[in-house]
């Protein structure tokens, strides 16, 4: 679904203010890296951008119209003079960028204006580098491009010079919230999902996806065991935990969980629980944090944390998770 200017305006306000500043001042760059997170609406900012720049209905606010020829042919992936390279497999190769400067090379089919978004632009090889330098070294004045990225510091300095950079902030926990459930989220499901990513469609598809339905089961049920006795949680790990969460990805997605269960804990305890994310647990969890104390959940939260390092580390997951699970035990109790 395309989103307009007042929706994107919402997700990034200093970005969509630059922009417009640009425009007022007829200073639009000739080319932009846009760098930020995944899901913070670089793709679809460079899009409203690339529309400002072609509309044939431009409003006083130069927002675009999104009904013109132009506009809709943007939106649907098809206008001639707008031009889109993504990786062709692991990166962007030089015959893409070649490609691309022969189509520039060409009179514009409908206007003088070209614009041409290379999406990961990180991934581009040594060889599409330096043909793109070439490129960005001598601007076409009506030819804009924009750079997008997760990882400026893979590209090189000399491409990263001749970019006006917009930096994209992640979204606030509130605004995801608010924009999952206007896309049919749960009100009760959403802040769960707000934590876990910065991606709506990332979120939307979690939302829906089993997997990760029972993995929230597991994680409470873990959690659960973990106050009882040593031998029971590790039985839980070899018949749930292991069987379920497969490789490293899956397994930072499970710690995630746990972790997000021990701050609920701490919120309660705090008086915070229009904070917490496990919403359909409310009930539990008040239960859970009037037996423990706040340093212990601390302590406990910490653990999580060095588990995550560790596997980020390439530690062996199984031994692991055994050694989180006997660090979120250890003492006399659980409290």
């Amino acid at each position: 679904m395309v989103k307009t200017w007042d929706q994107l305006e919402e997700l990034q306000p200093a970005v969509l203010k630059m922009i417009k500043n640009s425009f007022v001042k007829n200073r639009v760059a000739h080319a932009y890296l846009f760098e930020g997170m995944k899901g913070t609406g670089k793709k679809e900012i460079g899009l409203l951008l690339t529309k400002s720049l072609f509309c044939e209905s431009l409003k006083d606010d130069f927002k675009p119209c999104e009904d013109c020829k132009n506009c809709r042919r943007i939106n649907h992936g098809n206008h001639p003079d707008v031009h889109i390279v993504e990786p062709d497999g692991l990166s962007i190769k030089v015959d893409q960028i070649r490609s691309l400067q022969a189509e520039f090379a060409k009179k514009g089919l409908e206007s003088l204006k070209k614009a041409y978004l290379i999406i990961h632009a990180d991934k581009m090889s040594n060889s599409a580098s330096n043909s793109l330098l070439k490129f960005l070294e001598e601007p076409n004045a009506e030819t804009v491009a924009i750079l997008i990225t997760e990882q400026p510091q893979q590209i090189l300095p000399t491409i990263l010079s001749r970019c006006q950079t917009l930096k994209f902030h992640p979204l606030s926990p509130q605004i995801m919230v608010k924009q999952l459930v206007e896309n049919g989220v749960a009100p009760q499901k959403a802040p769960l999902l707000a934590q876990l990513t910065n991606s709506i469609d990332e979120a939307l598809e979690l939302n829906t996806n089993e997997w990760f339905a029972q993995a929230q089961k597991i994680m409470l049920k873990l959690y659960e065991v973990l106050r009882k006795n040593s031998l029971e949680a590790m039985v839980t790990l070899q018949s749930d935990w292991f069987p379920h969460f497969k490789d490293k990805e899956q397994i930072q997605r499970g710690l995630d969980l746990l972790l997000l269960i021990f701050k609920d804990l701490l919120y309660i305890q705090l008086d915070r629980q229009e904070q917490i994310v496990f919403k359909g647990e409310s009930e539990r969890l008040n239960q859970f944090a009037l037996q423990t104390s706040g340093r212990r959940i601390s302590e406990q939260m910490s653990a999580i944390l060095e588990a995550k390092r560790k596997l980020a580390a390439n530690m062996n997951p199984q031994l692991m998770m055994e050694q989180l699970v006997l660090k979120l035990q250890e003492g006399s109790s659980f409290v």
